[in-house]
């Protein structure tokens, strides 16, 4: 697995969330796969409702590195990513108008 770079700190503290997940999710495709991989797990042994803050926390404890930069503010983002690529997962997800766009 390769490793994993950190999220934008200070240097980058005046991009958007939606910023620095868009550089974190490009740097980082194997965190995205294995959310893809983790949903599917859950939704193959029938979980019906899946919540992607225990996704995270998964994933931090099966990557053998842990996933430094996974940062909790993505989790909103990661899911709509899900969403918009599996949308026959919407039900599994509950969604809240984000406040930033």
């Amino acid at each position: 697995m390769p490793a994993t770079r950190l999220a934008p700190r200070r240097r980058d503290a005046h991009l958007t969330i939606a910023e620095q997940f868009h550089a974190f999710d490009a740097q980082n495709p194997h965190v995205y796969q294995a959310l893809e991989r983790l949903t599917r797990e859950r939704l193959t042994v029938g979980a019906t409702r899946i919540s992607l803050k225990a996704l995270f926390e998964a994933l931090r404890w099966r990557l053998p590195s842990g996933v430094r930069g996974l940062n909790n503010n993505f989790t909103a983002l990661y899911v709509r990513k899900l969403i918009a690529e599996h949308p026959e997962w919407a039900t599994a997800f509950e969604l809240r108008r984000r406040r930033t766009p």
